[in-house]
């Protein structure tokens, strides 16, 4: 995944760098994915949560960094988390939940999580794939706790 910078809201401009890449176990099941990074704020703290693992699998998942300071333009000013933060539940017949982004409700009371996911383990990256939204919550640490998909 790569970060650039920008010489206003709607024009890239220098050179792209990497932001992260998949690393740890869980985000190259099927093979070595990280993309689609959304930025998350709240009370200071930036966070930006990220596609991982092929959506071919069942196994397809969020991971997440934060900003730690520095050069927000630098991998080494993000730290990674070590486990994913959203995934797959086989009890609630959710597969492959990824491609996130957020909203607050209209009275701006609650936090939602969009994203997109399979009702089989074999949906795999086509059409079958629908996009689902849930309420999650934020942990005593400051960190989003976004549960399990339903």
């Amino acid at each position: 995944m790569f970060i650039r910078p920008l010489s206003n809201p709607w024009t890239a401009s220098g050179t792209r760098r990497v932001l992260t890449t998949p690393t740890l176990s869980w985000e190259t099941v099927g093979g070595a994915v990280a993309e689609g990074g959304e930025v998350l704020q709240r009370n200071g703290r930036t966070f930006i949560v990220y596609s991982a693992s092929h959506c071919s699998t069942p196994d397809y998942k969020l991971g997440m960094l934060e900003y730690v300071g520095g050069d927000p333009l630098s991998s080494s000013s993000w730290r990674k988390f070590p486990n994913p933060v959203f995934q797959r539940s086989n009890a609630n017949g959710v597969y492959g939940p990824g491609h996130n982004g957020f909203f607050t409700s209209p009275d701006g009371t609650e936090d939602w999580i969009v994203y997109h996911a399979n009702s089989s383990a074999g949906g795999g990256c086509d059409m079958n794939r629908s996009t689902r939204a849930q309420k999650f919550t934020w942990n005593a640490d400051g960190t989003p706790n976004f549960g399990t998909p339903v």
